[in-house]
């Protein structure tokens, strides 16, 4: 799907033969969510409130920032949230079947590099597999304290019911072309945001009941010696390379410029699986990464690679709108 992409984000004389796909997709897409709503398809309450943190378009809009922030504030107030999410093992080859839970030792080969990333914040249960119900009730199993689930991702997976729906945008990117796949970025037609309960702005201006998100961070770890920070001021006069295999990654390399860093860029696929030739510059003196990034090249990393911890930064009143909404 990678070399469609760049067709996603304008009208080319391509989609003439694309555009017949889209609306093949667009129907199916429309059929099953239909089949959902009557019955016609089981889906699966669980006993606790179930809040979706998702998108309507391919690639990264900052779900996995949102989901943490929600996370967090939900421990502030007292809940015991835990976070579900698909996970894939081999590079996102293969969605991992059976229910697991995601643990500090874990390689992003194994489980994925978002659920790995999320356990790393120590907030609260991560567990993954295919099946979100099956995955949500053998987490409840193992944590029956658990009071609310948050599902990374998953607002196209039916089978769960859902008591909140949060779609997040990324701010800069839109929706594309606003054509379906594969013509376009999306995954279900724009008019679904006025079924969902919240829409998020990651990056760009909310408008009207939207709410703007933004990514705070100013500090950057060692990934050799994560106890060892400091800020940009540091790199003043290094030559600095910057990675990125992100959804997103200009997003990156935008807040590395607004930090004052001016590194040489190099932006991989969303997922990729690093090796430690992608990051063997002869002439770094700081190699900067994201957390996802760096996930995957914990295994080779020198001491000349960093960090950059990311924080999601919203309007507080967002989290109280959410826990009115669950409360029993």
């Amino acid at each position: 799907m990678n070399g469609l992409e760049k067709y996603w984000y304008h009208i080319t004389p391509f989609h003439l033969l694309l555009w017949p796909a889209s609306l093949l997709f667009l129907v199916l897409v429309a059929v099953r969510r239909t089949l959902y709503r009557t019955g016609a398809l089981r889906s699966i309450r669980l006993p606790v409130p179930v809040i979706i943190v998702g998108n309507i378009s391919v690639g990264g809009t900052g779900k996995t920032p949102l989901t943490l922030w929600l996370a967090q504030r939900l421990l502030d107030e007292g809940w015991h949230p835990a976070i579900i999410s698909r996970g894939y093992s081999k590079a996102r080859q293969t969605p991992l079947n059976a229910p697991r839970a995601v643990v500090l030792n874990d390689s992003p080969d194994e489980v994925g590099d978002e659920p790995l990333l999320m356990v790393q914040r120590d907030l609260c249960p991560v567990w993954i597999g295919r099946d979100r119900p099956a995955v949500a009730q053998a987490m409840l199993q193992a944590h029956p304290e658990c009071d609310v689930i948050l599902s990374d991702d998953g607002l196209q997976h039916y089978r769960l019911q859902r008591d909140i729906e949060i779609v997040v945008i990324d701010g800069k990117r839109r929706f594309g072309n606003g054509l379906l796949l594969p013509a376009g970025p999306l995954r279900e037609p724009v008019s679904r945001l006025h079924t969902v309960d919240i829409v998020v702005i990651n990056s760009g201006t909310a408008t009207g009941d939207e709410y703007a998100m933004q990514l705070d961070g100013s500090l950057f770890y060692n990934l050799l010696n994560p106890n060892t920070t400091c800020t940009a001021a540091a790199f003043a006069g290094q030559r600095v390379h910057a990675i990125a295999g992100i959804g997103h990654p200009g997003r990156f390399f935008t807040h590395l410029k607004q930090l004052g860093l001016d590194a040489q860029t190099h932006a991989f696929p969303d997922h990729h699986r690093y090796t430690a030739a992608d990051i063997a510059f002869s002439d770094a003196d700081a190699i900067l990464m994201t957390e996802k990034d760096a996930v995957k090249c914990a295994a080779f990393a020198t001491e000349q690679c960093w960090v950059l911890r990311v924080d999601a930064r919203i309007d507080p009143a967002l989290a109280q709108l959410i826990i009115e909404k669950i409360k029993p």
